[in-house]
């Protein structure tokens, strides 16, 4: 999951890749709220689940993948 979130990153908000590492924050990265949403979203829908990220404290590539592989598995 967490190279899918590298992908969709590099790809969709036009990130170096390279640069994403699995402790990196959104903030360092100039990462939004609204990048967030939209990431979510695009995820959900490509792989079929509700990812419901009310609550949750999820500040780096790394907690967001072991969140998303919770939900899958």
């Amino acid at each position: 999951m967490y190279e899918k979130l590298v992908s969709y990153a590099a790809k969709q908000l036009e990130l170096d890749a390279s640069e994403i590492t699995p402790d990196s924050t959104f903030e360092s990265l100039g990462i939004d709220s609204l990048d967030i949403v939209e990431m979510i979203m695009d995820l959900e829908a490509e792989l079929g689940v509700e990812l419901d990220m009310e609550n949750q404290n999820i500040t780096t590539f790394r907690e967001l993948a072991d969140f998303i592989d919770s939900k899958i598995n």
